[in-house]
């Protein structure tokens, strides 16, 4: 089916209205905005050890999923056994200790302040490469960030 210019001028006020809808609807099922008090967050002990408290966990209006939880890795420790890649970014920052992020096999070492970035796809990991434990958060945007575990 071909619309002529008078039928796809005709057509734009509707297509306007349902990409609005489209966007009421991303909005009513985002996270709501608000504060997450340590206090009460849940804490999950790892089979690594590794402490983690979930943030949040959900999908923004613009429909993104997001991830935020804090991490607490013990010397030598890893959240993963093996580097691993996938859609979403992620972006950590280190509040306590030594960690270092490995993306497309190069290193980079950093501690309290830093930040790390892995882009979509890239094949990342991080460690504690430091003698005591080693803190930070962890924040990934994009398709399935929601659904990790």
């Amino acid at each position: 089916m071909s619309l002529n210019r008078r039928q796809m001028c005709l057509a734009l006020p509707a297509l306007f209205l349902f990409v609005s809808c489209l966007s009421a609807v991303g909005e009513e099922s985002a996270l709501p905005s608000g504060a997450f008090r340590f206090d009460q967050l849940p804490l999950y002990i790892a089979n690594n050890n590794a402490q983690i408290r979930m943030i949040m966990r959900g999908k923004l209006a613009s429909r993104e999923g997001i991830e935020v939880h804090e991490t607490t890795l013990p010397p030598g420790g890893a959240p993963t056994t093996t580097t691993h890649h996938h859609p979403h970014s992620e972006t950590w920052l280190v509040r306590e200790g030594a960690i270092e992020l490995t993306v497309n096999g190069k290193t980079h070492p950093f501690g309290p302040g830093s930040l790390g970035f892995a882009r979509s796809n890239h094949e990342h990991g991080i460690r504690n490469i430091g003698n005591t434990a080693a803190t930070g958060f962890l924040i990934a945007v994009g398709p399935g960030a929601q659904l990790q575990t």
